[in-house]
């Protein structure tokens, strides 16, 4: 089965990404064809900066390879390295409906966040999403819940063109995080991992002493009891569902463990997981950003592969529509 997904290229990975994306990557590597890219062409729908933009895919690229992306077997590249993502999006924008367009919750989200600067780049970023993934005829797209909405616009526009045109694109199918798997902010519990707010988030690249600093230093709740409980304790809750996570040891065994003992335990504790866990990413991201030129290389090469799967669909695509 082939499989596609991507991550923007601002901002660092934390460890809800890891959980959420990066990990079920790694576990799909092993037995389909994946591609995975960094889809720069979504990220300049907000305000970002053009001049440390490479930079930032640099980066990415990096972060995607220290987690253990493999480009031997997987597809890793840049969306705007292949041209026929920008044109598949706008021969799909001719069969798109304005009105399920202007139904999606991102669009409403974020044109509340950037009110003065709405473009119809944003408005269109789900078609922009679906020529992503059916492009390469893709047989599974694994998303976070936040995504679920724009890959049934795929869906639907796969079998909309389908019904129009003839038999071209394979419907994808939604795979969402095991449950569990949400990571929450460690200074407001109630709220998701977020990047835009530092204190709260835990970065893949960060040094031991700042993971320590953050894990010591996150918000927990009255009493003393150490257990699961999101409505009664969902700071500890939250602390006991890392280290489940990054432990692999049942939540269960976890209460077990620590019956009687106090938050500072639990929490140290969690530090020296975390801070092993994670040595080997920070360890080959340091090598990494110090191979320029290899990086370079495997964003090429990962252009010109998924180069070839996307010209064979927009050939069939042009033949399709009368457009050759």
């Amino acid at each position: 089965m082939r499989i596609f997904s991507g991550i923007q290229p601002t901002g660092k990975l934390h460890i809800g990404n890891y959980v959420g994306a990066i990990k079920q990557w790694l576990e799909l590597q092993l037995k389909h064809k994946c591609l995975f890219c960094i889809v720069d062409l979504h990220a300049i729908t907000i305000p970002y900066d053009p001049k440390n933009f490479q930079e930032v895919i640099f980066q990415k690229a990096v972060e995607y390879l220290a987690c253990g992306i493999n480009p031997e077997k997987s597809i890793i590249f840049v969306q705007s390295y292949v041209k026929e993502h920008t044109e598949l999006t706008w021969l799909l924008n001719t069969i798109t409906p304005m009105g399920d367009l202007s139904r999606m919750t991102q669009f409403k989200e974020k044109s509340k966040q950037f009110k003065k600067i709405v473009g119809a780049g944003l408005f269109n970023y789900p078609i922009l999403m679906a020529a992503d993934i059916l492009l390469y005829q893709t047989d599974i797209v694994p998303v976070g819940k936040d995504q679920q909405q724009h890959v049934e616009l795929a869906r639907t526009l796969a079998r909309a063109f389908n019904r129009k045109f003839g038999k071209t694109f394979r419907v994808p199918e939604l795979m969402l995080p095991k449950l569990g798997a949400k990571i929450m902010s460690l200074q407001n519990p109630k709220q998701k991992m977020s990047k835009s707010i530092p204190r709260s988030c835990l970065f893949l690249v960060d040094e031991p002493n700042v993971i320590r600093e953050k894990i010591m230093t996150a918000v927990t709740d009255p009493g003393k009891e150490i257990v699961y409980d999101l409505k009664r304790k969902p700071g500890i809750s939250n602390l006991l569902t890392i280290y489940s996570l990054f432990s692999e040891m049942p939540i269960k065994k976890l209460e077990e463990d620590f019956k009687g003992r106090g938050y500072k335990e639990l929490k140290k504790s969690l530090v020296k997981v975390l801070v092993q866990s994670l040595e080997p990413i920070r360890r080959k991201r340091k090598e990494l950003l110090k191979r320029e030129v290899y990086v370079q290389e495997v964003l090429n090469q990962g252009a010109k592969k998924a180069q070839v799967i996307a010209q064979s669909t927009m050939t069939e695509v042009r033949k399709k529509m009368g457009l050759v």
